[in-house]
């Protein structure tokens, strides 16, 4: 990639400002040229058909879709309106928008390649699961409903496809907002930090809209599509209590684009930072984000692709999961207790969803901005009675929904039990919110304990990060414990009873809580996508060299963001570990119906099932290493090319010389996109081959469900495995970065001193743990159990 021309005859002390462009012309994708190229006209006439059949649809299914069709698109007109706001706001002066432009570009050129990869995979992926379902048996539910195994292949082919696309644009939309908002972020810093705060928020919350908003309403059109096309509910059709099970390869393909955007968007991202961080900050003493350091840009593209593209495609995937889980659990019990309308416990996620956009866009437009230079309000203050205000509504929300959609005559009461469940996931998503900012907030304690430990040298602060990122996995763990026991067992007294008199309510009041725990996702995003907007607003005053009181606003309000991003984390760790949960109960449901026998449980003192759980925690294990390991590689490819550039144009010291930042682009967009196969790829393929080798097994030594129970172990050792190993990356990472950032702030010899060098080292060690292992791990354990659900029919 090239950047611009070099500077032939004036110096580059001349023109200290003056930022080249990323590539000659601008590029707009594919269907956006097509769609421009429409008269305006006929695209409304276009989209008012569109919602026309939509509403049909809805209407031909339940008066809950239409609800919730409703709630999706006022929150899409929202979300224009939050855009076109963030737009009407100056880019500041030529300097800043120079930058931006080479930020946009880089992001964009990025995005375009490492989603033409991950396209072309899921196609060969689709074919695979077509071929697999064309050849597998069937349901007795399928049989008796008529549906073939040539529809129902199809069927999962298009909801992997759909969920795919949906997790690829959520990614993008993540990524678009954020290019454009961080040099307005940056503008408004020069004025007000208020209002640059603002700017941020609202930005961050555009993009939360639409990837909650994508997730419900793909759902919800899956849902209606499915319903009218094969004629639910009437005689010798599929009944509506299994129709969610259609849906589960919307989940994989959510899952399977954020594996992979995830991962390529960490190494990218980490390893530009941490190729930057060593060379400019430890060996030439330069400022962070400073124009003379040639993989500055690189690291700024970073934020966009790592940060916003990768968290907006994972939190999509999150909810899609936890959706579509939730809905299996309603279906599965709704028939159980003979439910005589169910539709309200399979719908009572979508319903939930859509409140959450309406709560969280009140929580986002209770953040006011101001122009007047008043003295600064605490950003991490202002955004938590932001939540505040989205967690009070939540709970209103919650306890009206339960009352609308959950109450039954056969256990009148069962509706307040499952409120109480929501209560329990509201509470666990704060005090996950709590503990992480405590572990990372450098207000706290255990940051400021770390960044002591860096005055006795760079080995002591590794030490003291490594056991902090320990310690925090227990206060979460016993969270979700309680979380998960108390939810059960409010479900489990509800009153609602099948048949034989068994109390059947204990799993979906576990789905309900991890429901309300995720009921505030649309405003936990907006502060994730807050960070790395905040942090891109930064370079740019950095690189074009604003005043000191510009810099000040932005180094808090990255520090709030470095707070923020790893808060987020938490809660989409702690939400994967309950979704993940969910999904498990799900997975041995499916395997009873293709077996046609009980599968309630899985004995690991069997040889084979405890050596499945075994390679379930090395998978952790392994895709960790890999992940790190491929940011280290091309980390050193980096530092190699920067520390050339420094050597071969000393005049870059002293800005008689440009750097080339476009080489630096470029190492680490191929490099990322070629380490990112690797733990991708063991990742989707170990479950399936383990499953496979002991079917095989298991059918030569006379025990048929043995793949199927080895697979299961797998997954549940896996999970947990990966719940802790993802606590103790998010959490170590985030306080590492935010010790230094401490330490910034003038503490313990501020910038330049030994105690900053041994934290910068403590961050560039935290770097590949917190934005690319780590959240990683989240979707890694989601998507091995959509996996496991997609391809059970192969382990049996």
């Amino acid at each position: 990639m090239i950047i611009g021309d070099d500077i032939e005859n004036a110096t580059y002390q001349d023109k200290p400002r003056t930022f080249p462009d990323m590539r000659s012309k601008s590029y707009t994708p594919f269907v956006f040229r097509v769609v421009m190229g429409i008269n305006v006209r006929v695209i409304l006439i276009i989209l008012i058909l569109c919602l026309g059949v939509i509403f049909y649809i809805g209407a031909s299914t339940s008066p809950i879709i239409v609800f919730v069709f409703s709630i999706c698109i006022v929150s899409f007109l929202f979300s224009i309106y939050l855009t076109k706001w963030v737009l009407s706001k100056d880019e500041g002066p030529p300097e800043m928008a120079q930058i931006s432009d080479a930020i946009r570009d880089g992001a964009e050129g990025f995005f375009r390649t490492q989603y033409g990869t991950i396209s072309k995979m899921a196609s060969f992926l689709a074919l695979v699961i077509l071929s697999i379902y064309l050849f597998r048996s069937t349901t007795p539910q399928q049989e008796s409903s008529g549906l073939g195994r040539s529809s129902s292949a199809w069927i999962t082919v298009i909801s992997f496809l759909l969920g795919a696309m949906c997790s690829g644009v959520a990614g993008y939309v993540g990524m678009w907002v954020s290019v454009r908002a961080n040099v307005r972020v940056s503008s408004a810093a020069r004025r007000s930090a208020r209002e640059a705060l603002q700017i941020a928020v609202r930005a961050g919350g555009f993009s939360a809209i639409v990837v909650v908003g994508m997730a419900v309403i793909g759902i919800a059109i899956l849902y209606a599509t499915f319903y009218v096309w094969l004629d639910v509910d009437t005689p010798g059709s599929m009944k509506v209590t299994d129709l969610p099970l259609l849906l589960v390869g919307y989940g994989f393909g959510a899952s399977f684009v954020a594996l992979f955007a995830q991962l390529g968007g960490g190494i990218y991202t980490k390893a530009a930072d941490v190729g930057a961080d060593l060379v400019g900050k430890v060996e030439q003493g330069i400022p962070e984000d400073d124009p003379r350091n040639p993989a500055v840009i690189a690291d700024l593209v970073g934020d966009n692709v790592g940060d916003c593209a990768a968290r907006g495609a994972d939190l999509f995937e999150s909810i899609a999961a936890e959706i579509i889980s939730a809905m299996i659990l309603g279906g599965t019990m709704a028939q159980r207790c003979k439910i005589e309308d169910p539709s309200g416990f399979i719908l009572f996620p979508l319903v939930i969803h859509s409140f959450d956009l309406i709560i969280s866009s009140a929580g986002i437009l209770s953040i006011r901005g101001s122009r007047d230079k008043v003295p600064m309000e605490d950003p991490m203050t202002t955004l938590q009675k932001g939540y505040s205000v989205t967690i009070i509504l939540a709970v209103l929300t919650f306890g009206a929904s339960t009352r609308w959609l959950l109450y039954t005559e056969q256990a009148p009461s069962a509706w307040f039990n499952f409120a109480l469940c929501g209560m329990v996931g509201i509470i666990t998503a704060y005090l996950f919110v709590w503990i992480t900012k405590y572990y990372t907030d450098y207000k706290h304690e255990p940051v400021r304990t770390l960044a002591l430990a860096s005055s006795t040298g760079h080995g002591t602060n590794i030490i003291a990060g490594v056991s902090l990122g320990l310690e925090s996995t227990a206060l979460p763990v016993l969270v979700i414990s309680v979380s998960i026991i108390s939810a059960f067992w409010l479900g489990h007294t509800s009153g609602l009873i099948d048949d034989a008199g068994n109390p059947t309510g204990g799993l979906f009041g576990t789905a309900v809580a991890t429901m309300g725990m995720l009921s505030t996702a649309a405003y936990v995003l907006t502060m994730d996508m807050f960070g790395p907007i905040a942090d891109n607003a930064g370079g740019i005053v950095e690189m074009s060299q604003q005043p000191e009181s510009v810099r000040a606003i932005t180094d808090v309000l990255d520090a709030v963001g470095n707070t923020t991003k790893a808060t987020t984390k938490g809660f989409a760790i702690g939400s994967a570990a309950l979704a993940s949960f969910l999904l498990f109960s799900a997975y041995m449901d499916e395997v009873s119906s293709f077996a046609h026998e009980s599968f309630t449980q899985v004995d690991i003192a069997i040889p084979e099932v405890f050596v499945g759980g075994l390679l379930g925690s090395m998978l952790i294990y392994l895709f960790s290493a890999w992940a790190c390991s491929a940011v280290g590689r091309t980390a050193q490819e980096v530092v190699n090319e920067v520390r050339r550039q420094f050597l071969e144009r000393p005049g870059i010291m002293d800005y008689r010389e440009k750097p080339d930042y476009g080489r630096c682009v470029a190492i680490v967009a191929s490099a990322s996109l070629r380490e990112m196969i690797k733990p991708g790829a063991l990742a989707i393929i170990s479950p399936m081959v383990v499953g496979v080798v002991f079917r095989i097994l298991g059918h030569y030594t006379g025990h048929p469900l043995l793949g199927a129970k080895v697979v299961a172990a797998m997954l549940m050792f896996a999970t947990v495995s990966g719940i802790l190993m993802a606590l103790f990356l998010n959490t170590a990472g985030g306080a590492w970065d935010n010790a230094k950032k401490y330490i910034e702030t003038g503490a313990l010899g501020g910038k330049g001193s030994e105690c900053h060098k041994a934290a910068v080292t403590g961050d560039t060690v935290g770097d590949p743990f917190k934005d690319t292992a780590g959240p990683s791990l989240h979707v890694l354990i989601k998507m091995l159990a959509t996996i496991t659900l997609v391809m059970a029919p192969i382990f049996l």
